[in-house]
């Protein structure tokens, strides 16, 4: 069978008939149309339709998504409030340092007791590093009528800071009263009198609290009273003191004695409790101060920690050589 007769001849020319050509410009058309024309842009309705959070209806038909926020964002967690508090490093010091104490007598003149009246004495020099501040107003149960705004004279200079507290032995009415209150037996006359030093201390751990005083140590003030006398038995005044001690460390507080030897003796006797000791030099010179520093001053057992002289009516007192490096275990820091 010859073939020319069925298929035409597309390689001669001029035998290619017109309907097989348009056919084949259709064909070339169509394909590049479907896949080697560049693609057109979405439409911004398409890209609307795409991100449901921009379509009012797409937003309410869900439950987990918010109307004012993308499902695509994830919530944002809040930081947590922490606020890390500034801890205050004491000052190092270095050698002897040097500073002053307060009660009472420093007081504006006409405040305290009748026996006491307050002296408006001076307060201690500008170049005072620490203060250490009475509680009382002479003898025990009296309160330093102006405490509460030394504390902030103390305060507004950033000095260091802590207290001391005169013991006295009690009349009848105040044995009576508080010789059965404590962890003494009230039944014996010394359990008694110890039961009245813890009272004290009690009582002046109050009046420090309220005055916002803050100290990690107490000194008991060991001297005679003017008007306000021990008693003539040294070991019922040493009983009193015993009770002060015990009624301070039971509340947390670490304590020290200020006396002298002489001064000591005549009070309690041999009583030795072994705690750090301020010593008196009186109307001296620093220099005497730092002599009291020495071992032969000892007076009740313990380490020699400051030493005071008193100048130009005020009471100055310096550490003791070794003190200097343990200041924060004596004193405050404002």
């Amino acid at each position: 069978m010859r073939t020319s007769r069925t298929l035409p001849r597309l390689s001669r020319p001029g035998l290619v008939r017109p309907g097989l050509v348009a056919l084949a410009v259709v064909l070339v058309v169509g394909l590049v149309g479907a896949g080697c024309a560049p693609l057109e842009p979405k439409s911004k309705k398409a890209e609307g339709q795409s991100t449901p959070s921009a379509s009012p209806s797409a937003s309410a038909s869900s439950p987990t998504t918010s109307p004012s926020a993308k499902p695509s964002e994830r919530p944002v967690k809040a930081k947590p409030s922490v606020k890390v508090p500034k801890f205050k490093v004491p000052p190092r010091y270095r050698g002897l340092v040097e500073g002053g104490d307060v009660s009472w007598p420093q007081c504006p003149k006409g405040m305290g007791i009748p026996q006491k009246r307050t002296l408006g004495l001076p307060m201690p020099l500008p170049s005072a590093k620490f203060v250490i501040l009475g509680l009382t107003n002479g003898p025990a149960f009296t309160p330093n009528p102006c405490l509460a705004s030394q504390v902030q004279w103390v305060k507004s200079r950033r000095l260091l800071a802590a207290a001391y507290a005169v013991n006295s032995y009690p009349d009848d009415q105040t044995l009576a009263r508080y010789g059965q209150e404590g962890p003494f037996d009230g039944g014996s006359k010394l359990g008694a009198l110890s039961n009245v030093g813890y009272q004290q201390a009690k009582f002046n751990l109050a009046t420090m609290k309220r005055s916002g005083l803050q100290t990690p140590l107490i000194w008991l003030d060991v001297e005679p009273v003017p008007i306000f006398e021990w008693s003539s038995d040294t070991s019922a005044n040493a009983a009193v003191v015993r009770g002060a001690a015990r009624g301070y460390t039971d509340a947390g507080y670490r304590i020290g004695a200020y006396s002298t030897q002489a001064l000591w003796a005549t009070v309690v006797g041999d009583l030795r409790l072994g705690i750090p000791e301020w010593r008196a030099a009186g109307q001296t010179s620093r220099a005497e101060a730092l002599r009291r520093c020495g071992a032969d001053r000892m007076f009740q057992g313990g380490k020699p920690v400051l030493s005071q002289w008193v100048q130009d009516n005020r009471d100055l007192n310096v550490t003791c050589p070794g003190t200097s490096a343990e200041m924060t275990r004596y004193f405050h820091q404002y």
